[in-house]
């Protein structure tokens, strides 16, 4: 039946499509928003000892859930409504896993929290002792060390007649020391200069004789080379 209005008239069959389409909608909208609302109470973690024994016991847990719902789904099978029993176990796990799964977020959360505060507690704790540390460097300068190569030498002390004479002495006596020293060796080179000396000298005679040698050999053979003379003509006989 159409309603009526008073300036126009409004047909239902027109507007039921809508209708039905707008709780569709809303549905779709609410489609990946976190559920806040009946969300399991977890009790609230106080130490990271705890919240380790809380993961360990999700872990435990969930795994006992995968086993039941492992033999669970081994019983319905057996069943005349198979889907019906599948579907009670599976709403039995998803209710565990979705308890286990808040405990879990809760202890990774304080785990995560308290690891920050520590961060935070020992970066305070190093800008503090850098502050004490740097308030007493200002108000304890250290003393500036004086650099040796800064210092004047030391002057030289007086030296006595006496003891110019002394170091004259020692320095004579070092000086003819030395001398008489090198005296042998002195000496030594002298007679390997003369041996030398005789050495290449006598080397120089005998290539001298040598050649010498050479130069009455070849004069020889030229000698001996020459055609001999024809004898003289006699005169005719008288």
């Amino acid at each position: 039946m159409p309603l009526r209005c008073p300036d126009k008239e409004i047909n239902l069959k027109n507007w039921m499509p809508l209708v039905l389409f707008l709780p569709a909608l809303a549905l779709a909208q609410d489609i990946g928003r976190p559920a806040t609302i009946g969300a399991p109470a977890v009790p609230q973690t106080h130490s990271v000892e705890q919240a380790d024994d809380k993961l360990r016991k999700v872990k435990q847990d969930r795994d006992v859930a995968e086993a039941e719902y492992a033999a669970a789904e081994q019983v319905c099978y057996k069943k005349f409504f198979v889907n019906h029993c599948l579907d009670k176990a599976k709403e039995k796990r998803h209710a565990v896993l979705v308890d286990l799964r808040a405990i879990e977020n809760e202890a990774n959360y304080f785990k995560r929290r308290h690891a920050v505060e520590m961060r935070d507690r020992e970066l305070e704790d190093r800008n503090q002792k850098d502050a004490a540390e740097a308030a007493y460097r200002a108000a304890n300068p250290a003393p500036v060390k004086a650099n040796p190569a800064d210092r004047a030498p030391p002057k030289p002390a007086p030296v006595s007649l006496e003891q110019r004479a002394a170091t004259h002495a020692a320095k004579e006596r070092e000086r003819q020391a030395r001398e008489a020293a090198e005296v042998p060796k002195r000496a030594a080179n002298v007679a390997e200069y003369e041996r030398k000396k005789a050495e290449a000298e006598r080397r120089q005679a005998d290539v001298a004789k040598k050649k010498a040698e050479k130069e009455e050999k070849r004069r020889k053979r030229a000698e001996s080379a020459k055609p001999a003379a024809a004898p003289a003509p006699q005169p005719p006989a008288q």
